[in-house]
C-alpha cells in the first residue's frame, strides 16, 4: 500500500455514532424550550420540528450543506409561530449545539489517533457541524473543514479539493477514512483521493457502486494496514 502522507478522517458514524449525540441534544433543546418558550411545544413536538427541517432544505437547496443554518431557520419559525423574540431560535440553538458536541467516540479512536498522528498529518472533512475542540480532540487534528464552510456536501469532489488545497496536499498524498459509502469512499474517489470504508456493523456494500480497495471494521484495524 503506497504510503500517504495524510490521513483525512470523516466524523459523524466514523468517530463516533452521531444518532444518540443528535437525539441527546434534540432532547436538551426540547427541555430548554418546555422551560422558558412552551409555546412552541403547545404547538410542535420534536418529530413536527424535524419535518420543518426538512422542508427548509426543500426550500432553500442552495442551503443543504449548512445544518446550521437550516436548523437556526426553523427555530426563526417556530419563534415567530409562538409570538417569541428572534433571540429564542438563537438561544434554542446554543443548547442544542453544546448537546451534540458531547459524544461518546468509539474506543478505538483515541489510540488510532495517537499512533497516526505521529506519522501522518491528520485532517477532518465532514458533512455535519460537530466542532472538534468542543467534542475535545482537535488537539489530533491539523485542520478541519465541513460543508458548512466549503459550500457543499460530499459527495461532492470539492469539498475533498479544498481541504487538500489549504493543507498543500495532492489527491495522491492522502487518504480518506470514513463510513459512508457515497458521501465518504465514493466522493474521495471523485476527488482522486485513495479511501478506506470503515464498515463496523458489517453492512452489505450498496449496489451499484464500485467496491472499496479496502475494508476495515474499526480504527485498529486501520491502525495495523496502514502499518502493513
Amino acid at each position: 500500500m503506497p504510503g500517504p502522507r495524510a490521513v483525512v478522517f470523516d466524523l459523524d458514524d466514523t468517530l463516533w455514532p452521531v444518532g444518540p449525540a443528535i437525539v441527546r441534544a434534540e432532547h436538551a433543546m426540547r427541555d430548554f424550550l418546555a422551560e422558558r418558550y412552551p409555546r412552541v411545544l403547545e404547538l410542535h413536538t420534536l418529530e413536527s420540528m424535524r419535518d420543518l427541517r426538512a422542508r427548509m432544505a426543500v426550500e432553500h437547496p442552495s442551503m443543504r450543506h449548512d445544518f446550521t443554518w437550516l436548523r437556526t431557520r426553523a427555530l426563526l419559525e417556530h419563534a415567530r409561530e409562538a409570538g417569541y423574540p428572534e433571540r429564542m431560535a438563537h438561544e434554542a440553538f446554543e443548547v442544542f449545539y453544546r448537546a451534540r458536541n458531547r459524544v461518546e467516540l468509539y474506543d478505538d479512536v483515541l489510540p488510532a489517533l495517537g499512533r497516526l498522528s505521529a506519522r501522518y498529518r491528520l485532517f477532518a472533512v465532514s458533512n455535519g457541524n460537530a466542532d472538534l475542540a468542543a467534542v475535545g480532540i482537535a488537539g489530533w487534528f491539523e485542520g478541519a473543514l465541513a460543508a458548512r464552510e466549503a459550500g457543499c456536501l460530499k459527495p461532492d469532489p470539492r469539498i475533498f479539493l479544498q481541504l487538500l488545497g489549504r493543507a498543500g496536499l495532492a489527491p495522491d498524498d492522502a487518504l480518506h477514512v470514513g463510513d459512508d459509502p457515497l458521501a465518504d469512499v465514493e466522493g474521495a474517489r471523485r476527488a482522486g483521493i485513495d479511501a478506506v470504508w470503515v464498515n463496523r456493523r458489517g453492512d452489505p456494500w450498496p449496489d451499484g457502486l464500485a467496491p472499496p480497495t479496502r475494508t476495515v471494521r474499526s480504527l485498529e484495524e486501520l491502525v495495523s494496514l496502514l502499518d502493513a
